[in-house]
């Protein structure tokens, strides 16, 4: 079973996935991520665009999930926001017609709610690094720049199943998408403490500068 977590940036897919796996024993996280940033530091930078408008990264992510839930055994979670229908169908769909059981969610949560978690995780300020023509460093948020499209995109029938994420935790976000998918976590026993040090490593294991 894939497990393919979408949403905006900001929107808890990276904590979700690692929060199933680290209570679903067998599962395993395959980040979509990891084939676009390989194709961007190929690129030079003044040329670089949106990795996923390379087809090689929409068959790369195929080709390696498809991979995996025919060889490994557990369940297999993708944590990735894919916005554009064709590349939805690239992706998902594709799979999907190759006959795995894929379940698709949609993180989301009100703009509000989605700006803050990107302040308090520094993202709306580090997302991207690149060098101009002068020689300056350019900050370039391009979590902010997509949040609005991300929302209007992800509330279509196509990127269903949505799940608001407002007012839950993390380990209830997660929760609910093992039990739509019928499968059962481990019991979280994580206080306030513990769970907030663990998702400030995750958040900081998964920052990325390109």
């Amino acid at each position: 079973m894939l497990l393919w977590l979408n949403g905006p940036f900001g929107g808890g897919k990276t904590q979700t996935a690692f929060e199933i796996r680290r209570r679903l024993p067998g599962s395993v996280v395959c980040d979509p991520e990891e084939v676009g940033f390989g194709l961007h530091r190929m690129t030079p930078r003044g040329i670089r665009g949106d990795f996923q408008d390379f087809r090689a990264w929409r068959q790369g992510v195929y080709e390696v999930l498809d991979l995996a839930l025919s060889r490994h055994p557990g369940p297999v979670i993708a944590p990735m926001t894919v916005i554009e229908p064709a590349y939805f169908a690239e992706t998902v769909g594709r799979l999907r017609e190759r006959g795995h059981d894929v379940r698709h969610f949609a993180l989301l949560a009100e703009r509000e709610t989605v700006v803050r978690r990107l302040r308090e995780r520094g993202l709306g300020q580090i997302v991207r690094l690149e060098v101009v023509k002068e020689g300056q460093l350019r900050r370039d948020s391009f979590a902010m720049g997509k949040l609005d499209l991300c929302l209007e995109r992800l509330r279509g029938p196509e990127f269903a199943e949505h799940l608001w994420t407002d007012r839950i935790t993390v380990p209830q976000v997660a929760d609910r998408v093992a039990a739509s998918a019928g499968l059962t976590l481990t019991p979280n026993t994580d206080g306030p403490v513990r769970g907030g040090l663990r998702r400030v490593w995750t958040g900081l294991r998964h920052i990325r500068l390109y």
